[in-house]
């Protein structure tokens, strides 16, 4: 009888442990909100008219978007080794694609942003900031991942600070068409990635365009004139959500651009061009109802999230490839 009554007591505290772990994971998973860029920046500066210094807005909008993905509910996942982090996925492919974006904005910073010309000396602050950024996102001791991240968080408000100190004139940002157009070629690229493993969810055979246009061109392993591609159905729900990251982080840093380079932007009548991206990717962060990412086929009885998130993601890569020309003109 006793023996009996322990093992509904134990029944009891596993179940309970177990509801207890579900819900704590279930409000960890909820993605941060989309806010206003201008506003949080006036909100958490004590300088007069932030949008007059060029590059304060950008590289506040990275600091924020960087301490969100380490400070929001549950902190950072993704190198979690205990329960209930270690057994969430959305949450840490979420924070995988905001970092990959992260780390696109400071090599461009480092490399573009900052510099003048080619031959300008690189910022000492986004120097050290950048490989920060790159430390891989799993480490969780020796350093952790986020001791990492917050070094370069640091680095990044030395950077913003000697940008708003008039007697400083070491640390710079420009803001010029063909910086904006470099920085602008790489999102192109992350995006395009991101469209074609979307649409890889319902499998589709591919034609060989790896060396289309170049007769004389090479590769290194031949790979057929016709290839099928499908995501495994475990990692569908991985690639909606880093690609639901990487756009909720885009997304933000857009809207700083558009404060950054508006005289830019509109001296090539390119405003409307970046307004529409954004829209396109505001779509992105509509909330999901379901309570699984669905994968039905492409004309079937259930939707597929993953070829509606591809679809916004390439209309919004369609309109940045034509916002690069437009700044690409004279």
């Amino acid at each position: 009888m006793r023996q009996s009554i322990n093992s509904k007591w134990i029944a009891l505290i596993v179940v309970a442990v177990f509801l207890l772990f579900w819900l704590i994971g279930w409000y960890w998973s909820f993605a941060p909100a989309t806010y206003d860029v201008n506003k949080r920046v006036a909100q958490q500066t004590s300088v007069a008219n932030p949008a007059n210094i060029a590059g304060y807005t950008l590289t506040s909008t990275m600091i924020e978007v960087s301490e969100t993905l380490l400070d929001k509910p549950g902190g950072y996942l993704s190198n979690d080794v205990i329960p209930p982090g270690v057994f969430l996925d959305n949450m840490p492919s979420f924070e995988f694609g905001v970092l990959e974006m992260i780390r696109d904005l400071a090599l461009s910073m480092r490399k573009d942003f900052s510099r003048s010309q080619s031959q300008s000396i690189e910022n000492p602050y986004l120097t050290k900031a950048h490989p920060k950024f790159n430390m891989d996102h799993r480490s969780w001791m020796f350093p952790s991942s986020e001791s990492s991240y917050r070094d370069g968080i640091t680095l990044l408000k030395q950077y913003r600070d000697a940008l708003a100190d008039p007697q400083n004139g070491d640390s710079q940002f420009y803001t010029r068409a063909d910086n904006l157009r470099e920085w602008l070629k790489q999102v192109e690229k992350r995006l395009g990635s991101y469209s074609q493993r979307l649409s890889a969810s319902v499998g589709s055979a591919r034609l060989n365009t790896d060396l289309a246009g170049e007769a004389k061109a090479k590769q290194s392993t031949y790979n057929g004139q016709q290839r099928v591609m499908k995501t495994s159905w475990w990692k569908l729900d991985n690639n909606f959500y880093e690609a639901r990251g990487a756009t909720w982080a885009l997304l933000h840093f857009l809207k700083a651009a558009e404060i950054e380079f508006a005289d830019v932007l509109e001296d090539k009548n390119a405003l409307v061009s970046l307004q529409q991206i954004i829209r396109e990717l505001e779509a992105t962060q509509q909330t999901v109802y379901s309570p699984m990412i669905l994968n039905g086929s492409g004309f079937g009885m259930l939707a597929n999230h993953s070829l509606v998130m591809a679809n916004y993601i390439s209309r919004a890569n369609a309109a940045l490839i034509e916002l690069s020309e437009l700044l690409n003109q004279g």
